[in-house]
């Protein structure tokens, strides 16, 4: 079983290092550590009394796994999700935020559970959680994980200069998309086929 800190290590894996895509709403990012994340912190690396792209390129790879570890996961109570389901919502939280708890909880919503969408985990949500994950089981992770792909998918269809991040230049599944599946079971992968006619409609 991989320890909290091994799938944040991965997550940062996932981000990379330093970028600032004016595509992109999060702005300047190092490791998948915002600059809006930074200024909530009070993140001043550089002590010049403000927090801008300098301090988000002195940014370490450990700083940014601390942050995720007690800000993305021990914060939103993720710890208190079944521990099959933590990695996909962590590494989702990390990219999306409260979105992350809002999927699931829309999930639950679908499977019968009377929840409320708000994108935090209370008690309420976290029990219906467990006991949707001791009906489904592994079918709760690839649902999941499903439903993150769909949110991706969706966002680019409204908002084109994200497409990017979902199709890549040749037409192949984008980093959003690659993502997503990395916590699907491969059975349930879209093919080449799928994913051209599921994205057609952006020419």
């Amino acid at each position: 079983m991989q320890t909290v800190r091994q799938i944040a290590q991965q997550i940062v894996d996932r981000e990379g290092g330093y970028v600032n895509d004016p595509d992109d709403p999060g702005g300047a990012t190092n490791f998948g550590v915002t600059i809006h994340t930074m200024r909530r912190l009070g993140l001043d690396l550089d002590h010049d009394g403000d927090v801008d792209k300098h301090d988000v390129q002195m940014l370490s790879r450990a700083q940014a796994v601390d942050i995720f570890i007690k800000h993305y996961f021990e914060g939103p109570l993720i710890a208190q999700l079944p521990q099959p389901l933590q990695a996909t919502v962590f590494d989702m939280y990390v990219n999306a935020g409260g979105n992350a708890v809002r999927i699931l909880q829309r999930l639950l919503i679908d499977m019968g559970f009377e929840v409320v969408v708000d994108g935090a985990l209370g008690p309420q949500s976290i029990a219906s959680v467990q006991a949707a994950f001791e009906t489904a089981g592994g079918y709760l992770i690839d649902a999941y994980g499903i439903a993150r792909r769909n949110y991706y998918l969706r966002l680019a269809d409204r908002r084109p200069a994200s497409r990017k991040y979902a199709r890549t230049r040749a037409g192949q599944k984008g980093g959003w998309i690659r993502r997503a599946e990395e916590f699907i079971a491969p059975k349930y992968h879209l093919s080449q086929s799928q994913f051209n006619k599921r994205v057609a409609s952006w020419a």
